[in-house]
């Protein structure tokens, strides 16, 4: 006769009961954490006082007088590329100008109105690149 064998029975516990386990361990690490300041209680006390300070007037008179200061600046920067763009067509004119004439002209000849012509367009091409080099604010 064979005798069969059983299996061992294992005692198993209710998932219930793991969960109250878990539990359990997690408030067992968990309080004395927070009781020694691992977790933060209280968010504002880490943060700078001077971050929250509201400004006073002269800080307020600071911050006021600094945006209009850029807005200045912008504005400043703003005029000299237009006037930049301005003079660069004033050159091209004088530029195309001064090339009609020439060919108008003979070839050994040049007449003092193309001499000044281009004394000019030398001097206002001085000027446009002394401007383009120049920027209000450090830009």
């Amino acid at each position: 006769m064979k005798t069969q064998k059983q299996p061992a029975r294992t005692k198993r516990f209710p998932q219930a009961f793991w969960i109250g386990v878990f539990t359990f361990a997690t408030a067992l690490v968990a309080v004395p954490l927070a009781g020694h300041g691992l977790w933060p209680q209280n968010s504002s006390s880490q943060i700078p006082a001077a971050v929250n300070r509201i400004p006073d007037n002269n800080q307020a008179h600071d911050i006021n007088g600094q945006q209009d200061q850029k807005q200045n600046l912008e504005a400043a920067n703003a005029e000299r590329k237009r006037q930049i763009a301005d003079d660069s067509e004033k050159l091209l004119k004088l530029a195309t100008d001064l090339k009609s004439e020439i060919d108008k002209t003979s070839k050994d000849t040049l007449s003092i109105n193309v001499i000044r012509k281009a004394e000019a367009i030398e001097k206002l091409a001085r000027d446009v690149k002394q401007k383009m080099k120049l920027s209000v604010g450090g830009n």
